[in-house]
């Protein structure tokens, strides 16, 4: 069974998809609803939208299964990153519309819960830190970029409209304050996107958790609103909203690397 895939690069830069995977497993879906079955709370084509990196000579690890399974951004634990405000955990039994994921009493035991850490989010993490560990080794600082995707609207979640990027890094903990200007300069270059840095969204357990600026480690989370390359209805991939989309991103992580020439 494959938990994740990781594309070994070259670049001092690790993408980390956690929410790209759709997959359930028949049995766990039997248990679901008809709407979770669809997996609708998924980052929908963000490793094809991530494509460019491979040109960066980025890793980019990406899982199979969905966030229903397990949610890999979030702690083994399962403490909320978010204290107050509404989420959902570690294996979620409400969508993001506070719909319940399963059928009545189908929710998931905490036994089951241990297993499905074992099963999915411990490979996820390990072959994380393990290709962290490998690109810090070989070029002595790396950036851990973690690509998200969310509906702008999601009363459930947050008021109002997101803006369309979003990033976060832990209050400015995760990454060097270096790669935070550049993105902020990058960010306020460009008139097409309007966005915000630690808003909402700061960075979930892997942008908390393996960002480590002072050992080489700068790790900096984009969400970003759906509607900006896709129809969030249909989950349709609409090309020319997703070109440009792509082209901004990259601009972001190329605004982020040269931090490096600034050290």
């Amino acid at each position: 069974m494959d938990i994740c895939t990781l594309h070994r690069g070259t670049a001092p830069l690790l993408v980390s998809l956690p929410h790209d995977g759709s997959r359930i497993p028949d049995d766990l879906a039997a248990r679901m609803t008809p709407e979770a079955r669809r997996a609708p709370d998924t980052d929908w084509h963000v490793s094809r939208l991530y494509a460019f990196a491979r040109e960066l000579g980025a890793s980019i690890l990406v899982p199979a299964h969905s966030r229903y399974v397990v949610d890999l951004n979030r702690p083994p634990d399962d403490v909320s990153l978010y204290p107050g405000q509404n989420t959902t955990g570690l294996c979620p039994i409400v969508r993001f519309s506070g719909d319940p994921v399963y059928l009545p009493g189908q929710e998931p035991t905490p036994e089951e819960v241990a297993s499905r850490v074992d099963t999915y989010w411990r490979p996820y993490h390990d072959a994380l830190r393990g290709e962290l560990d490998r690109l810090r080794a070989q070029h002595g600082r790396v950036l851990l970029w973690e690509g998200h995707s969310i509906r702008g609207e999601c009363p459930f979640l947050f008021d109002g409209r997101l803006p369309d990027l979003n990033i976060g890094t832990a209050a400015g903990t995760s990454c060097s304050p270096a790669r935070q200007t550049r993105i902020e300069a990058a960010l306020s270059a460009q008139q097409d996107y309007d966005w915000v840095v630690n808003g909402r969204f700061k960075g979930g357990y892997i942008t908390r958790h393996y960002g480590d600026p002072a050992n080489g480690i700068d790790a900096v989370q984009l969400e970003i609103s759906q509607r900006i390359y896709m129809d969030e209805d249909s989950f349709a991939y609409d090309d020319a909203l997703a070109a440009s989309a792509a082209r901004a991103i990259r601009t972001l992580i190329e605004a982020a690397l040269r931090a490096d020439a600034d050290a």
